[in-house]
């Protein structure tokens, strides 16, 4: 791994936690999840196995540190692992495909309902929901308004990325393509 890839890598989780933080809870605790948001960029702009673990543990914890959800620690990091490699595994099979705005936007609105799924399924299994609250009632309140926003936040921050990095000369899956 190189320093300047690191470095835009903190960059990236850095702003998904900043826009974590100030985008307010609802619904049980529960929030759109920004950061989730970054660490698919991130691992779209590097493909690798070592990149998105790296990501997805950086995430994890950041994500489950600021969780405003009761228990969320746990969860959080867990959603992240599953969901960064689930990611993965789809960018490498579509190939140069995935680096058009459209299809990325789709594959992230897929992923963080797999995301939102794979936290509350943790959280019911690890902690329980709060409140008594039902998985449904969550998925529907949260995680598909959290996948819409998701999506929204990826097409307008992903060609400002993409467009910086390619003035830059930086080297990423996006100087290939």
């Amino acid at each position: 791994m190189k320093t300047k890839n690191l470095v835009l890598m903190a960059l990236l989780v850095g702003v998904g936690a900043v826009l974590y933080l100030v985008i307010p809870g609802y619904g049980e605790g529960m929030k759109p999840d920004f950061m989730l948001t970054m660490m698919f960029i991130g691992i779209l702009l590097f493909p690798t196995f070592k990149e998105t673990f790296l990501l997805a543990v950086t995430t994890g914890v950041l994500s489950g540190l600021f969780s405003t959800f009761p228990g969320g620690f746990f969860p959080n990091i867990i959603d992240k692992l599953i969901t960064g490699f689930v990611f993965l595994a789809i960018v490498m099979v579509l190939g140069h495909l995935i680096q058009k705005v459209a299809t990325g936007a789709v594959l992230v609105a897929i992923c963080t309902v797999i995301s939102g799924s794979v936290f509350l399924s943790m959280a019911l299994l690890l902690v329980g929901l709060p409140g008594g609250a039902a998985f449904s009632a969550l998925f529907i309140a949260v995680v598909l308004p959290g996948a819409v926003l998701n999506t929204i936040a990826f097409v307008i921050i992903y060609p400002i990325i993409t467009n910086l990095l390619k003035r830059a000369n930086f080297n990423t899956s996006i100087s290939h393509a």
